[in-house]
């Protein structure tokens, strides 16, 4: 006879953890969190401030956020990954503030039984988080200037 124990099922659900962080962060804890005997793959990302944006030389930028709706809106593109792909868990952290050239700005990432999965679950998320997680970037230039830059859409699939 087969035992069923529900807390045991539901313990092994993995769980979408989207974070913002106004100070730098180490990805080493946030990898070892996703470490799972479930998992043979773990993909990431890592999203850098660079230091040139569309011809003019960036010296730095501040991203805002409306936490409330970000931190929710973020749980949500996690959980809609946990239903496309077949992945163990997910994570992603945000940050929010000012940074310099260089820094992390965002991270990724993602365990699963398979690369595959691992991989298209990892650039989901970070498309979905630069199109819909009310995140702000705003870019200050060399020259003294600065603007706000708006996400747009992912691309369609074979674009």
């Amino acid at each position: 006879m087969a035992h069923s124990d529900s807390s045991a099922s539901r313990s092994a659900a993995p769980e979408a953890r989207f974070a913002l962080s106004a100070a730098a962060f180490e990805i080493a804890p946030l990898r070892a969190d996703l470490l799972s005997a479930q998992a043979g793959a773990y993909a990431s990302f890592e999203g850098w401030v660079r230091d040139h944006h569309g011809g003019r030389a960036v010296v730095g930028l501040r991203y805002e956020s409306y936490a409330e709706l970000a931190l929710s809106e973020g749980e949500k593109v996690l959980a809609e990954a946990r239903e496309r792909f077949a992945i163990v868990d997910a994570r992603c952290v945000h940050r929010v503030g000012d940074l310099a050239i260089g820094e992390l700005a965002v991270w990724v990432g993602v365990s699963a039984a398979h690369r595959d999965a691992a991989f298209a679950a990892c650039r989901y998320i970070i498309d979905e988080t630069k199109a819909r997680v009310p995140i702000w970037k705003h870019e200050r230039y060399a020259d003294g200037e600065a603007d706000w830059l708006h996400p747009l859409p992912p691309p369609a699939a074979g674009s």
